[in-house]
């Protein structure tokens, strides 16, 4: 099975040419939720649009965790195969889906041991609690197939694979969009059917890749042999992955302050802040896809060592990803009701997302510039000095202004709204100040 080499060609055909699968995949991807919660608003009342928009920020903790993880299998793949180290890169594999699958099973207990407790923290509606628990108990039964479906994909990728990820989501986006349908408009069974859709089309994605990666000529054989974990290679998974998990989850957990914010303001605030973050994915996929890639990239690169490829690739990058984020924030100031009303025709969701759509669009471009300068540093391995970074903004700048806004501006979705692109904005700065000291007086 033959993968693409990221240190040779032309730098700009070989980023698109690696990134617009990415992309795609990313795109398919995100309509698990999105398509979760067009379902929803069109078949269900408000309370259910609130239970998924809750939800899916009480599930998106696991995602950060294992996105963060698997990124630092996709890294240190890269770098042994841009150095050419075969065996190391199946001993990573072999680590990689072992280490998953004791993960998965861990945050599955967990999961299931304190949702209500999280629901509670997070000020779930009473109208919409019930809901919510239902949601968030069946998805998080599918946590194993959400882990090991990234895990393999994350594995290609630093195989420099990024087609066959797309095939794989592709094909669970299509089934989770049938049975969506079949499971909530068919069936009527509401909050419960767009959770169990999800559950079974990551089930079947993940089974489908292992079968296929079986049968062809990949560079590991899924034999029960291959599975044992490495020590070695363990603590450097460890050493690369955990801060970018751990980056993550804190950004997580300070948008689940703001989530907490907006559900005091009662049904119509959930659902403007469940709505929002659909648009955050979507706005920001170039930049996230970008920044996947750089990741990928850069790791080669380095190994190969080319890091003026890398240097190169992460300015055109950023370029793309900045103009893709134009594009939506254009939107949101033009045109705000309408990027609403894709999901849900609620008057009341509609009015109250007005304003809360206008200010909170400024992050798109924001971080657009952090997620691309971020990719870049990680492939270089610097994920101590992004996690510090995503860290801080998250819990030293994020956190207090949600609590300051809210106190001062209470339930006003408008002001809430500007607290994103403040935070992404310095956060912005300072990272982009580091990534041109740090290459200062080297030759890229």
């Amino acid at each position: 099975m033959k993968a693409l080499d990221l240190s040779e060609g032309s730098i700009p055909k070989t980023l698109f040419r690696f990134a617009v699968p990415f992309l795609l995949a990313n795109i398919l991807q995100s309509l698990y939720g999105a398509v979760d919660l067009f379902v929803v608003g069109k078949f269900c009342a408000a309370e259910s649009v609130a239970a998924v928009s809750t939800g899916t920020q009480v599930t998106q903790i696991v995602t950060s965790l294992v996105t963060g993880l698997t990124l630092g299998s996709t890294i240190v793949i890269g770098n042994f195969m841009g150095e050419k180290s075969y065996e190391k890169v199946k001993k990573t594999i072999g680590t990689t889906l072992t280490v998953f699958a004791i993960t998965a099973l861990a945050i599955t207990v967990l999961m299931l041991l304190f949702n209500s407790s999280i629901l509670k923290l997070l000020h779930t509606p009473e109208e919409s609690f019930d809901l919510t628990m239902i949601y968030v108990t069946i998805c998080s039964l599918g946590n194993i197939f959400i882990c090991l479906y990234n895990a393999i994909s994350a594995i290609l990728r630093g195989y420099g694979d990024s087609t066959r990820p797309l095939i794989f989501v592709g094909i669970a986006c299509v089934l989770n969009i049938v049975l969506d349908f079949l499971f909530t408009g068919a069936m009527g069974m509401g909050v419960a059917g767009v959770a169990l859709a999800t559950m079974i089309s990551q089930a079947v994605s993940m089974i489908i890749s292992i079968i296929y990666l079986k049968k062809a000529d990949f560079i590991f054989d899924f034999r029960l042999r291959s599975f044992r974990p490495d020590g070695e290679i363990v603590k450097k998974l460890g050493a690369v992955g955990v801060p970018i998990s751990f980056q993550e989850l804190a950004v997580r957990i300070s948008f689940l302050y703001l989530t907490m914010m907006m559900n005091s303001a009662g049904v119509y605030g959930a659902a403007v802040v469940g709505v929002g973050a659909k648009y955050d994915v979507f706005a920001m996929l170039s930049a996230t896809s970008m920044a996947n890639a750089l990741a990928a990239i850069t790791a080669q690169n380095f190994g190969r060592g080319k890091p003026e490829r890398a240097r190169a690739s992460l300015w055109l990058a950023l370029s793309f990803a900045l103009g893709v984020s134009i594009l939506f924030w254009l939107w949101a100031q033009i045109s705000p009701e309408t990027m609403i009303g894709v999901f849900t025709s609620d008057p009341g969701v509609i009015k109250e997302g007005i304003p809360y759509f206008r200010t909170a669009s400024y992050d798109y471009m924001m971080t657009a510039l952090v997620f691309t300068l971020n990719g870049y540093l990680n492939g270089r391995q610097k994920t101590v000095w992004t996690m510090i970074s995503c860290t801080a903004g998250a819990l030293l700048l994020r956190i207090p202004m949600v609590w300051v806004f809210g106190h001062f501006f209470g339930s006003d979705l408008g002001k809430l709204g500007m607290i994103a692109p403040i935070v992404s904005g310095i956060m912005a700065l300072y990272t982009l100040i580091y990534v041109l000291y740090e290459g200062r007086g080297k030759k890229y």
